[in-house]
């Protein structure tokens, strides 16, 4: 396909002004309307850039106004914003689109079924997430593209390096457009976004929230004291690795950030050793999401478990993902088949069992981060056993614990893993699950010691949250927090 002829920048960047002095609207320049560590990264004349930065540092405006002003200047292509998920492309960068187009009365249409903005000049905007390979290939379509931006770039499986190297570097043969690859540091150090910032093929910019002179206008605080607030939260001090990675921009090894503790030392097998094994097929269905099948297997004699198969399948309809279990169970004789029914999954799963016959189950829900905990106890003592190269075990190096919003009682999680659900199901249902190893005695003061009393103790205060909230509910045999009309609760009468 021949590519579309493209104005001159200057002669673009005129007509713009003029239009813009008609409608009486203040004039977008890209110049002014970022600070300099913002410019200097979208100005990069590079083909291929990266920038790693902290949380806060602006970079989401920095990548909405070089979209904006390359489609201004460049009539007729288009920008692509890619981030993982669809939903998370929506809430990032789609409102600063639309603040930057309502600012400077740019006339840009939103589509926001498809997230699409146009021009009158003929240009678009696309964003789009990329978390599965089927939504991958459909950014092959799209000619003209005159610069990509790949955010959140640390969260992305190991797709990200066929997404680039197959499919978006061929969309900018049209323009001889540029690549962007943005995104905060993450907790190990590898993947492909950490490769990406530290290869020569590549510009590298770098710049933190202390570099934001936006930062204070909008909170009324500097960076340091915004820190030290959150240090004071946390109960950490600014050394946290955790601190490093998200507000220093900074690449530090920081496994305790991560939901699940994966290691290739304890926890990789290549081969399921002999023996008699009772199977499990854990099913975790997909509405915008993959179809998630993960059989565990563990025999009478040890408590370790092994993840034997697993398969991702995006938008497929229930008869195919009848077959795929109907294939499993001529395979292996399977004892259990604990699958998600919530929402729109109980109708499927009801489906299920009515047309195919599938001996399929309820999987317990309640209680999900405790099971988390248990899943990475058995990681960390190695009785359950993954392939390097399954999706579970690459999973567990993204899912991280979001420390800004969670609580002793509830774990918030930054990102999703399809593949690390269908395991929770069924690996509850294994002895892995309620395999205790023995204390080890550990030097006080050494890492394995601090990290042994942040269980201790993280287990203490969700026990006596429990405590207490069967006591408001009246759940527990220590009384209740009602009180009589002396103002004394029922627990405390003795």
């Amino acid at each position: 396909m021949s590519a579309m002829p493209v104005l001159n920048s200057k002669l673009a960047s005129k007509l713009l002004e003029k239009r813009q002095k008609a409608f009486n609207a203040p004039i977008f320049d890209i110049k002014t309307f970022l600070f300099a560590e913002q410019l200097a990264f979208v100005t990069d004349p590079s083909k291929f850039v990266t920038a790693c930065c902290s949380v806060r540092s602006g970079k989401t405006v920095s990548c909405a106004a070089d979209l904006i002003n390359t489609a201004l200047t460049m009539p007729g292509t288009t920008g692509m914003y890619i981030t993982l998920a669809r939903t998370s492309a929506k809430r990032i960068v789609w409102p600063e689109l639309k603040n930057i187009n309502k600012t400077y009365k740019l006339k840009m249409h939103f589509n926001n079924t498809e997230l699409s903005a146009q021009f009158p000049n003929g240009s678009t905007i696309y964003c789009s997430g990329a978390n599965t390979e089927e939504e991958m290939y459909k950014l092959r379509g799209l000619s003209n593209v005159a610069l990509i931006y790949i955010d959140e770039a640390q969260s992305f499986r190991t797709h990200i390096k066929e997404l680039v190297e197959d499919v978006l570097i061929k969309r900018l043969y049209d323009t001889n457009g540029r690549l962007r690859i943005i995104g905060t540091p993450g907790p190990v150090l590898s993947g492909w976004f950490y490769e990406t910032c530290h290869s020569s093929n590549f510009i590298h910019h770098s710049w933190t929230m202390h570099n934001n002179p936006f930062l204070l206008k909008k909170s009324g605080k500097t960076p340091e004291e915004l820190i030290a607030q959150d240090c004071a939260q946390r109960g950490c001090s600014i050394n946290d690795p955790s601190i490093q990675r998200e507000c220093f921009g900074r690449w530090i090894y920081d496994p305790n950030s991560l939901l699940l503790q994966y290691s290739k030392e304890l926890n990789d097998y290549t081969s399921l050793p002999s023996g008699v094994y009772t199977y499990i097929l854990g099913c975790d269905l997909g509405i915008r999401d993959c179809d998630s099948l993960s059989l565990l297997a563990f025999t009478e004699s040890s408590p370790i478990t092994y993840l034997v198969e697993e398969i991702l399948t995006p938008n497929q309809l229930t008869d195919a993902l009848a077959s795929q279990i109907k294939e499993l169970m001529s395979r292996y004789s399977i004892a259990y088949m604990p699958v998600d029914a919530g929402g729109l999954g109980l109708k499927i799963v009801e489906d299920l069992k009515a047309r195919y016959g599938l001996p399929l189950e309820p999987a317990e829900k309640l209680g999900k981060m405790a099971n988390y905990r248990h899943l990475n106890n058995a990681l960390r003592n190695g009785t359950f056993k993954a392939r390097a190269n399954s999706q579970f075990a690459l999973d567990c190096n993204t899912l991280e614990v979001d420390r800004s919003k969670s609580k002793p009682d509830k774990i918030v999680v930054k990102g999703h893993s399809d593949a690390v659900d269908s395991c929770l199901y069924a690996f509850r249902l294994s002895p892995a699950y309620s395999y205790e190893a023995p204390l080890l005695k550990v030097k006080p003061g050494s890492p394995e010691y601090i990290r042994q009393q942040e269980e201790l103790h993280l287990q203490a205060a969700m026990e006596k949250v429990k405590k207490e909230k069967d006591m408001r509910d009246g759940k527990s045999q220590f009384g209740t927090w009602e009180k009589d009309k002396k103002g004394i609760p029922s627990w405390n009468k003795w």
